[in-house]
């Protein structure tokens, strides 16, 4: 009988997974990345006909939800940076060999990447549903950087006040009073101070220089990791370091103010169809929409064909009109004239589109005459009917007798007009134009 001896001796015992690995996978913090990416959700969701279209004004939304998600990752640290004494855990880990910085980045760190992890990924949500929308433009990431270390940095500070002041209370009242701060930073706070808000506002048509994500990451990281060091650091004068980062970064911040933004150069470039008279051309951040706004423009433009004294083309830029320009209806904001890329209302689009053919001066309209009205109405029926022209005809015909005889007033001058031949309606249109162009209402043609 053979006796098989296991020469390889006794197992080892399984390697313990590492602290941070075990805060990272179980417990709170997976939760409170989740939390945040539900809350961006929500918030992204009820606002997608504003954003879902536009580049700029997805990144602007985005970046706007930091008023709530920052707080919330606040909150979250400090409920992690209690945990211990509502387990009533704190003198057990006194007594570990783990020195007291470890101590508090081991349930920190996990919190400050799941919220982090959380808000990337509502980004990245928001930009796959702008994308099959998207009508020109480029995606506007130069924001992230300082959003994400905001994110963790409130994450990491919120931790710090949890040791500080362990309550229960403590997380709720640091979410509200994080949120009552931003906001009053965001809607009227000090011109000094609103610069140093993570979640300072920014115009669609506006874009950061290059470096204001950089000063805002290490001004929020830095207040985090001083307050850190300060907490839990064996020698607690490098929190000075940080410190001095925090404060250098900020007053570049605050004393660059307005200087921080500068405005989108796409957004002063239009590309244009120039097959009509006038012109249809919209905004470059909006390229895709072009056929479709001529189309919706095509009857206008077809009963205008051989008209004169007509504007050179309709425009969609920032400031003033140029001569020869006349307003194209607002694309933006988001969310009315088109959603999702699209028109809402063609037939709207077109009679707004007419309104600015008609009143291109700066024309005293209080001294238009009830004849100058009257040819309006007359024009803006011919060229694109309002789609609530009825509505309010139905209201006249049923109202008293002063709306009664307007309303066949202005029956008889579209009948009028109606009974001209092409070319007397061409040449009493220019006539009209040419009176409207100039402000010279006496002279704007009788019906």
């Amino acid at each position: 009988m053979t006796l098989v001896t296991d020469l390889k001796g006794p197992k080892a015992p399984a390697r313990a997974p590492h602290p941070l690995r075990a805060e990272a996978v179980r417990g709170f913090a997976p939760w409170a990345g989740a939390g945040v990416l539900l809350t961006s959700g929500a918030m992204l969701a009820g606002t997608a006909d504003r954003w879902q279209g536009g580049w700029a004004e997805t990144a602007t939304e985005v970046h706007t939800a930091l008023l709530i998600t920052l707080p919330l990752a606040a909150a979250a640290g400090c409920w992690q940076g209690g945990r211990e004494r509502r387990r009533r855990t704190e003198e057990l880990w006194g007594t570990t060999v783990r020195p007291p910085l470890a101590r508090l980045l081991v349930p920190a760190l996990p919190v400050a990447f799941w919220v982090v992890v959380g808000y990337l990924v509502a980004v990245a949500l928001a930009l796959l549903a702008t994308w099959p929308y998207a009508q020109g433009d480029r995606p506007r990431l130069s924001l992230l950087l300082g959003d994400a270390v905001a994110m963790a940095a409130g994450a990491l500070a919120g931790h710090v006040l949890g040791r500080v002041v362990p309550t229960r209370l403590m997380a709720p009242l640091l979410a509200m009073a994080g949120y009552l701060g931003l906001g009053v930073l965001q809607s009227g706070g000090p011109a000094y101070a609103r610069p140093l808000s993570p979640a300072v506002p920014v115009g669609v048509g506006e874009l950061p220089v290059w470096w204001q994500p950089w000063a805002m990451a290490v001004w929020t990281g830095s207040l985090a990791c001083a307050a850190a060091l300060a907490y839990a650091a064996r020698r607690r004068v490098t929190a000075l370091l940080p410190l001095a980062a925090a404060l250098a970064a900020g007053t570049l911040l605050a004393q660059t103010g307005d200087g921080l933004w500068h405005s989108d150069p796409l957004a002063r470039r239009q590309v244009c169809d120039t097959s009509t008279t006038p012109a249809v051309c919209v905004n470059a951040r909006y390229a895709g929409m072009l056929p479709q706004v001529s189309e919706a423009l095509s009857g206008v433009t077809g009963k205008l064909e051989g008209v004169r004294n007509l504007p050179a083309r309709w425009a969609d830029h920032t400031g003033t009109l140029r001569a020869g320009e006349a307003r194209l209806p607002g694309i933006t904001p988001l969310g009315w004239t088109a959603v999702r890329g699209r028109l809402t209302s063609p037939v709207e689009f077109a009679w707004e589109a007419v309104g600015a053919l008609q009143l291109r001066g700066d024309c005293a309209e209080e001294k238009a005459g009830a004849r100058v009205l009257r040819a309006d109405d007359v024009v803006a029926r011919y060229l694109a009917p309002s789609p609530q022209q009825k509505y309010f005809d139905d209201l006249d015909a049923r109202g008293d007798a002063s709306h009664r005889a307007e309303l066949r007033e202005r029956r008889a001058a579209e009948a009028r007009f109606a009974a001209l031949g092409d070319r007397e309606r061409r040449a009493w249109l220019s006539a009209y134009f040419a009176a409207r162009a100039g402000c010279r209402l006496k002279e704007v043609p009788a019906l």
